[in-house]
């Protein structure tokens, strides 16, 4: 299997002195340059330019790059920056990478592998022999060694094909796991960016509310100075109107607050401004969600991104198993070598030494059997086997969570849908009960208990119609993301919101 001829001097080396200097350089084919600039194995495919790119519009690399936050902020502006810039959309874009590479490892597994070395030395040998001068020698010499080596593992069971399939199978559950990172903080800043539009208006409510409350004290106050209503009036109007000062105030701080909660979504400052939109009227129930609650649970069973990510690892440790007892397998190999060197030689003992080359080389099969490695790859076989297990624990688990997600989320639209008419049917009414109430009162038909509930009347349905607004479309989301389906075009196809702020 192996022709190797090797020429070597015999010397008996007595108080031998040498000074070597050596150059050793080991040379290996592989691939070491930054990041995804050389991909042979084509792996960079499974990895989108930006954390964000698999979901926001288009993949060039200027996507993740922002001026100042506009005047008043978008949602789709929100979301953008949440996906681009929140750490964890980055952690998960950064461990797609990871897996990518790994599947490259597992890809390079079926190439061979060739790698060289080549020595150089100064050599200076003196050779004195006691009581024998004259087979005594000295010589000094440049040598040099270069090889060459090839291995190619040819067959091995399907080891390597399991350990493929467990990157492959990890680089998907990495991929869904960043979906449903991304659509976890898009839901997320979706739901901020509302309670932030919700509390502004909340507080402009509260700011019309503290007014009306005014208007009513000063009507008030005219009539007791006129005489035509009593002290309690006007003292009752003061009260009301103090209570909507003390509301306003504190309508202004959830809204600082809820900016600030915004802001730090899209990695900001908590301190930069935000001015959001108005929210305005326009929603109208969609047909995305018409199919039955039965439906929506199993879709999303299936393919909502959390629970791909756990089958894929269901995958990845089943190849896991296959892998590991593959690795206790026996192993063929093609393996050749090129070796050669420039060793001067002597004929005999106080001869001169020649110049001589010395060339080597061997092309053969090679195959590695495990005799006994102790037990331990029996336990780590079970190991594996133990992991699969846990990984179908988990993916039931994620199965079981997504469809109540569905069935809460789901009802939640579905009560936010009718609130929104009902909210709208009220705000309605209240407001018609005020102007008459405000009506009777001014003309002396009415009293102030009756125009100060009217009033509070108003007031509460201006909250509920801002509630029922922010509910519809917070729910609307947060179902389509417990879906799986969370993309920009659900902010480019919702009710376009006011300009004004």
């Amino acid at each position: 299997m192996s022709a190797r001829s090797t020429l070597k001097s015999a010397h008996l080396h007595r108080n031998t002195h040498s000074r070597l200097s050596v150059l050793i350089v080991p040379l290996t084919i592989g691939v070491t340059s930054s990041a995804w600039a050389m991909d042979p194995l084509l792996t960079s495919s499974a990895v989108s330019p930006t954390a964000a790119a698999s979901m926001l519009d288009g993949s060039d690399a200027d996507i993740c790059v922002f001026t100042a936050v506009s005047n008043p902020l978008k949602l789709q502006e929100a979301v953008e920056r949440a996906l681009c810039n929140n750490p964890k959309t980055r952690e998960a874009w950064a461990s797609v990478k990871v897996q990518a590479a790994a599947v490259g490892t597992g890809r390079a597994a079926f190439l061979p592998t060739v790698s060289g070395n080549w020595q150089g030395t100064r050599d200076n040998v003196t050779n004195n022999v006691k009581g024998y001068p004259q087979y005594g020698s000295h010589y000094q010499t440049n040598l040099q060694n270069a090889s060459a080596s090839l291995t190619w593992v040819l067959f091995d069971f399907g080891g390597r094909s399991a350990a493929l399939r467990n990157a492959n199978a990890l680089l998907a559950a990495a991929q869904a796991t960043q979906r449903a990172t991304l659509e976890t903080v898009f839901a997320a800043v979706a739901k901020d960016y509302y309670a932030a539009q919700a509390a502004q208006a909340a507080f402009v409510a509260a700011r019309e509310v503290e007014q009306t409350a005014g208007d009513s004290f000063h009507v008030a106050t005219a009539r007791v100075d006129k005489g035509v209503a009593a002290v309690s009036d006007e003292l009752q109007a003061q009260t009301s109107y103090a209570e909507a000062v003390v509301n306003r105030t504190k309508a202004e701080t959830d809204w600082q607050g809820a900016l600030g909660t915004l802001a730090s979504d899209m990695d900001l400052r908590p301190d930069v401004p935000l001015t959001m939109p108005a929210v305005a009227d326009g929603v109208a129930p969609d047909h995305e969600f018409d199919s039955s609650v039965a439906e929506l649970i199993e879709e999303a069973q299936r393919t909502h991104p959390a629970v791909m990510a756990a089958q894929a690892q269901v995958d990845a440790a089943r190849a896991k198993v296959e892998q590991t007892r593959a690795e206790g397998l026996p192993v063929l190999s093609l393996v050749g070598k090129y070796s050669y060197n420039n060793q001067p030689t002597s004929l005999q003992l106080g001869f001169p030494v020649f110049p001589a080359n010395s060339h080597e080389w061997y092309l053969g099969f090679q195959v590695t059997i495990p005799i006994f490695e102790g037990f331990g790859r029996m336990y780590q076989v079970r190991q594996a086997q133990a992991q699969t297990e846990l990984q179908l624990d988990t993916l039931d688990e994620a199965r079981q969570q997504a469809g109540l997600d569905v069935w809460t989320s789901y009802q939640a639209l579905q009560g936010a849908t009718k609130n929104v008419t009902n909210s709208e049917t009220l705000l309605d009414i209240a407001q018609r009960s005020y102007t008459a109430a405000q009506r009777r009162y001014q003309v002396g038909a009415g009293n102030i208990l009756e125009l100060l509930n009217a009033q509070s009347s108003l007031a509460g349905a201006k909250r509920q119609r801002i509630q029922a607004l922010t509910d519809w479309r917070s729910a609307r989301l947060q179902l389509a993301a417990h879906l799986g389906r969370l993309d920009m075009r659900d902010i480019k196809t919702a009710p376009q919101l006011s300009e004004q702020p």
